[in-house]
């Protein structure tokens, strides 16, 4: 599988977007739900779209949530960089299903 990006701005160990204010976290239980995984894909392929890298999304790990006036989601993402190496990634979202909304908040190597 091939992998291209058209705007690089930013690489796969580099923060994008700002990050969130803590408060109201909760321990998503249920990770492994496949709307989970669809947002962690989500989030990689959206992230690419700014990234000078390529990263092929396995699996969200872990992650937690916060109700807002929507969804705020902060994940734990296992991806691949082009040679086949493993690395953590912190993806937060916002979703809001009513309006069908979804915004890539920011994105960072995990520690």
């Amino acid at each position: 599988m091939v992998y291209a990006v058209a705007t690089p701005v930013t690489g796969c160990g580099e923060s994008y977007g700002t990050t969130s204010i803590e408060g109201g976290w909760e321990l998503i239980p249920n990770i492994n739900d496949q709307h989970f995984q669809d947002l962690g894909r989500w989030a990689i392929l959206e992230f690419l779209k700014h990234a000078n890298c390529v990263l092929k999304f396995n699996k969200v790990l872990s992650g937690k949530e916060q109700v807002v006036s929507g969804m705020n989601y902060e994940l734990i993402i296992d991806a691949s960089d082009a040679s086949g190496k493993l690395g953590t990634y912190k993806a937060e979202v916002y979703e809001q299903e009513r309006t069908k909304t979804r915004k890539l908040v920011s994105f960072s190597k995990a520690n």
